[in-house]
């Protein structure tokens, strides 16, 4: 089969398209899982993937190796008894090996694909909104009626996010860096979008009515003191990600001075080895699905042959919603 390969740890120029002989296997977080095979139609390109290709992330297999967390397509092969039978749609979680014309996963984490989901769509759920629901409820504990803050609204997480939040009965407030960014915001149903160029936290602050309960943080850099004051008495900075690059630093006696909390939201590490809370999680958003409220937003598409241009793509910056790599054109 055709597969997508990091050759070296050079960025996005490593990743080459190869003939591999050997049958995927489950990534080894996963091992002593029931293993599903899945045919490819469309792998999700997440920031993991490009800091694999530097050799920068906390989970690296030995080179080379096929890269790619999500996956959707075609059931192959799925374990005895299991829900699933060969033929289904599905989207699924893999952690690695998903750029490829086939890939493994694992059972706890394969699931049907929604009837009004595209495989390119499906390829953008489950990391990006798994995320997104587990930061705005297991973490965040959100209840309807909250302000929360999002920044980076228009990214994969972000826009994941924001749709989850509205769905959930919350008023959201999407922070992003441009005017195309802040169009996809709004069209996620954002009630207010706001520029991080502009004096952001003042407008934040302004339209929630004096600080917002909740703020969901995927970019990191250097706004976390502004982000902290945008929180209300008692407000939830909830940490997601780092995609600006850099990790900030606090003084925690601003956490003190607000009666404010900080929360880490590490959905992987948390949720594989729970796999009633994965399956919850995928039950909530099947609503939300069903509700109009949840549609993953997909952005530029890459034929496999181009997989570096997809991760180089997300290099840039230029990523709006979800990159995906469509290794079959039957999306």
């Amino acid at each position: 089969m055709k597969a997508l390969q990091l050759t070296a740890l050079n960025g996005p120029a490593s990743l080459i398209l190869r003939e591999v002989e050997a049958a995927p296997q489950l990534n080894a977080i996963f091992s002593g899982h029931d293993r599903v095979l899945i045919e490819v139609h469309a792998a999700g390109v997440s920031f993991p993937e490009l800091l694999q290709s530097y050799g920068r992330y906390q989970q690296q297999d030995d080179l080379p190796f096929t890269p790619g967390g999500e996956v959707a397509g075609i059931v192959l092969e799925a374990p005895a008894g299991a829900s699933l039978q060969k033929g289904d749609r599905v989207c699924a979680f893999t952690q690695s090996g998903g750029f490829a014309e086939v890939a493994a996963a694992p059972a706890m984490l394969t699931f049907p694909l929604h009837p009004n989901l595209s495989f390119a769509e499906g390829a953008a759920l489950i990391m990006n909104y798994h995320t997104a629901y587990f930061c705005l409820v297991t973490r965040g504990q959100l209840v309807p009626g909250m302000w929360v803050a999002v920044h980076g609204a228009a990214g994969g997480v972000g826009a994941a996010t924001v749709q989850v939040a509205k769905g959930l009965g919350a008023h959201v407030i999407a922070i992003v860096s441009n005017d195309e960014k802040a169009a996809v915001a709004s069209a996620m149903g954002a009630d207010v979008v706001v520029r991080s160029t502009d004096p952001w936290k003042e407008e934040v602050i302004a339209a929630s009515g004096g600080g917002v309960d909740m703020v969901i943080d995927p970019v990191g850099g250097d706004r976390a003191v502004d982000i902290m004051r945008t929180l209300r008495e008692g407000g939830r900075w909830v940490i997601a990600g780092f995609a600006a690059g850099s990790i900030p630093e606090i003084k925690v006696n601003r956490l003190l001075l607000n009666n404010i909390t900080a929360i880490g939201a590490g959905w992987g590490a948390y949720a594989f080895s729970k796999p009633e809370l994965c399956a919850n999680i995928q039950r909530e958003l099947t609503k939300l699905i069903d509700s109009g409220a949840v549609k993953p937003l997909v952005g530029a598409r890459f034929p496999i042959e181009r997989g570096a241009d997809a991760l180089s793509h997300l290099e840039e910056r230029m990523a709006v919603g979800k990159v995906v790599i469509e290794v079959r054109s039957t999306n």
